[in-house]
């Protein structure tokens, strides 16, 4: 058995892929690059599924917590399932409190990051909680009212204060964790790209005739609904330009209905979530993926939409770090508004981008498979936990615009 020095805890209430999801791909993710550093890895988390036993062939599964219902029927997090789980954590993590050289604790939801820094007090264990975004009120209130809004920014405050060292993978996310009042070590991420994935093959082209792409739950955040219309003013400028919503959720009824409204239910599929392989063969013939999302932590949609050559294109917000990964007219567009005219215009110049602009969108993803990776992520982090167990590997390069400890 490993020795403490060697043994990592990732402590997340989900796991892909028997839940799927950007936050399940990454902590899947760094628990794999974690043991090809050469660390013996717990992944702790709940039961998940129709009772299939939970294991990965590279690291153990520890279920720490019942099968939790995450979700309302309006796709917001339950109070009672983010309590449940972090006390469940809690008390593993007390009863193996010197089992572990470090935890890394998912900063959402916040009530995880509490109930280890208290189990793991004066245990010498580092605990890292990693936040991929960071709420303000307003935020929280919006999310789940007045109340367990306020009361869930609060829990968030007392987590930021509580955390020794944070990580965190876009500009905003560092930023917002400096406004919460974040004392301690702030790793700044180099990205999430995950280079141990296969290369998509040389770029197709683009379908014919072409069509737009959504990838992802079906939740308000995400404004689906808004795709519809959007892409019927693209086709004023390209008659054939086809829809294709990925995915399901809470807000799916609201997403036919705008189907209906923009009269779209000829040239619109809607076939839920596909497997793994469907979904590479539609993202890598698309004209574009399109997302709407008013809020993301990292991307993940602009990478993998990437990969296979594919341009995106996204809305401004001030809750979505997705738009720091656009480069302008180079692997998409970023609309000001996701109103009918405004992303619709986008999306159209970005289809009619054609052969180069998928060019420079492939370029852009080489470029960034070298440099911004959850392979230089977890190296920085080793760096910070234990210098002498670190991969010898040169430093990192500073992000553009600052210290990587922001």
């Amino acid at each position: 058995m490993a020795g403490r020095s060697r043994r990592i805890a990732i402590a997340y209430d989900c796991l892909f892929p028997f839940t799927k999801g950007g936050g399940e791909r990454q902590y899947r993710a760094f628990a794999e690059e974690f043991v090809r550093q050469g660390y013996v890895v717990d992944y702790l988390t709940a039961a998940q599924g129709d009772g299939e036993v939970l294991s990965a062939p590279d690291f153990e599964v520890v279920t720490v917590a019942p099968r939790l219902r995450l979700y309302d029927e309006d796709g917001v997090r339950r109070t009672s399932a983010a309590l449940v789980f972090a006390a469940r954590l809690g008390w593993t993590l007390l009863r193996n409190r010197r089992r572990y050289r470090a935890v890394v604790v998912s900063g959402l939801p916040a009530l995880n990051v509490i109930a280890a820094r208290v189990a793991l007090l004066g245990s010498g264990t580092r605990l890292v909680a990693d936040y991929l975004e960071v709420w303000r009120r307003r935020q929280w209130v919006e999310y789940t009212g007045g109340v367990v809004g306020t009361l869930a920014w609060i829990a968030q405050r007392i987590a930021i204060a509580l955390t020794p060292v944070a990580t965190a993978h876009s500009a905003l996310s560092a930023t917002r964790l400096r406004r919460e009042a974040f004392r301690g070590a702030l790793l700044r991420s180099p990205g999430l790209i995950d280079a141990s994935v296969e290369r998509a093959g040389p770029s197709s082209e683009a379908a014919d005739p072409p069509y737009v792409v959504y990838v992802g739950r079906h939740i308000p955040d995400k404004r689906v609904e808004t795709i519809p219309a959007a892409v019927a003013y693209a086709r004023r400028s390209i008659p054939d330009l086809r829809l294709v919503l990925l995915g399901k959720g809470p807000s799916s009824e609201a997403v036919r209905g705008a189907v209906r409204t923009a009269d779209a239910d000829e040239w619109t599929q809607m076939p839920g979530f596909v497997s793994d392989e469907e979904l590479d063969r539609i993202v890598s013939a698309a004209a574009c993926v399109v997302n709407p999302s008013r809020r993301e932590g990292y991307g993940l949609v602009v990478v993998e939409a990437a990969r296979h050559g594919v341009p995106v294109v996204l809305v401004a917000d001030d809750g979505n770090a997705a738009t720091e990964l656009v480069e302008q007219n180079v692997n998409g567009l970023v609309a000001v508004s996701p109103a009918a005219e405004i992303m619709g215009q986008a999306i159209a110049d970005v289809v009619l981008g054609g052969p180069e602009l998928r060019s420079r969108t492939r370029a852009w993803y080489e470029r960034a498979r070298s440099e911004r990776t959850i392979e230089a992520t977890i190296a920085q982090l080793l760096l910070t936990l234990d210098p002498s167990n670190a991969p010898k590997q040169p430093p990192l390069e500073t992000a553009p615009g600052g210290d990587q400890r922001d």
